[in-house]
């Protein structure tokens, strides 16, 4: 099931500068609307139902977790961004810029302001033609048909013309270069939000802590000392033995795998939640398991201020997590903070995301990306 939607859009310009204006309509829409994974080749084609100088035309696929229509303000403000005005007179006309929202997963809409997947587009072949580059497996939902088929029954001939190859925005970015990333924080931090939408963005495999599964964690919240001993030892024998299942599927030295969690967050927990005799004890045993464990390439720490950490935890309404105390939240983050400071081999990056917001600002999903590509460079 994926985490995100799916969205084909199409974009052309017939005034201007028109390579210019697909090239920031492209780097516009990753920035403020959603993660362009995919960019076909660009395409000069004959204007359609009107005479007017040849346009330019690509297609794209975005993730995003906006909904269709949020994606549809969003696209009309680009254009009026890159000087698109919108005229009252009726019909087809000369553009700096268009975008068309084609496809929102296999879904159809129907309302005033937008209707999905668009009316026309399998009249088009400026719209088919590139869609073709993107290879997808897109399946119209009310003709019941794959785009190879679209193509074949469609009675327009126009001569689609490759003019160039463009390139993807994430084609810059390679941060599978790092075969093994491990995203970590706080309780609420978002880190397993992240490490789904990057693995879906850049086609990665994921190891996900199964926390949900463990049942000391509500009896946990409700005595702390009771069951401290118990959660812990039941954390680490299921993390070692998750990462063990989950990494002996993948190469590590060939597939790109990202995981929300590292297996030293249960001796930064334990040393929180349990006695100085249990830590002591629980320490040994810890040490054992983590000589055997494959260590990540890059460690990402989200660091959450705790007022914002409450805030996220709140909200997304777990009934065993509502009475979390904001100290307790602190120790958590002061350990973490004392490990990475400890750790001398180690490639860390810590990112403060306390003023961001990855899920609903796609200006700061991307800054998240660009500040993993630098260590990439580096």
């Amino acid at each position: 099931m994926n985490y995100q939607h799916q969205v084909i859009l199409s974009i052309g310009s017939n005034q201007g500068n028109r390579l210019q204006h697909i090239e920031s309509a492209i780097a516009s829409i990753h920035q403020e609307v959603g993660t362009v994974v995919k960019v076909s080749r660009l395409y000069e084609t004959p204007s359609w139902g009107f005479e007017s100088e040849a346009f330019y035309n690509c297609a794209l696929v975005m993730h995003t977790q906006r909904s269709a229509h949020e994606v549809l303000e969003k696209v009309l403000g680009v254009e009026q961004k890159l000087g698109r005005i919108r005229s009252e007179i009726q019909g087809y006309q000369s553009r700096v810029i268009d975008i068309d929202v084609i496809a929102f997963d296999e879904e159809i809409i129907l309302s005033d302001e937008l209707q999905v997947p668009h009316p026309a587009m399998q009249e088009r072949m400026f719209v088919l033609v590139p869609m073709r580059d993107l290879n997808l497996d897109w399946k119209h939902p009310i003709l019941q048909k794959y785009l190879p088929e679209l193509l074949r029954a469609s009675e327009d001939k126009s001569n689609c013309k490759v003019i160039q190859k463009l390139d993807a925005p994430l084609a810059k970015m390679h941060l599978e270069q790092f075969n093994y990333i491990a995203i970590e924080g706080n309780i609420g931090a978002g880190k397993t939000t992240l490490t789904t939408k990057i693995a879906e963005d850049f086609n990665a495999k994921t190891v996900l802590e199964r926390f949900a599964d463990n049942p000391f964690l509500p009896k946990f919240y409700e005595d702390q000392a009771r069951y401290a001993f118990p959660l812990e030892m039941s954390f680490l024998a299921d993390r070692y033995q998750q990462i063990a299942d989950d990494l002996a599927q993948f190469d590590l030295f060939k597939d790109f795998i990202i995981a929300d969690y590292h297996i030293f967050k249960s001796l930064i927990f334990a040393k929180v939640t349990l006695t100085e005799d249990e830590y002591r004890l629980y320490r040994k045993l810890f040490e054992i398991i983590y000589k055997e464990m494959p260590k990540p390439d890059l460690y990402v720490y989200l660091y959450q201020n705790t007022d914002r950490l409450l805030e996220n935890i709140r909200n997304r309404g777990r009934s065993y997590e509502q009475e979390i105390p904001a100290d307790y939240l602190d120790k958590i983050n002061k350990g973490y903070l004392d490990y990475i400071k400890s750790q001398t081999d180690l490639n860390i990056l810590i990112i403060d995301v306390s003023e961001r917001d990855f899920v609903k600002n796609q200006e700061d999903y991307v800054f998240i990306l660009e500040q993993i590509q630098q260590k990439v460079a580096t």
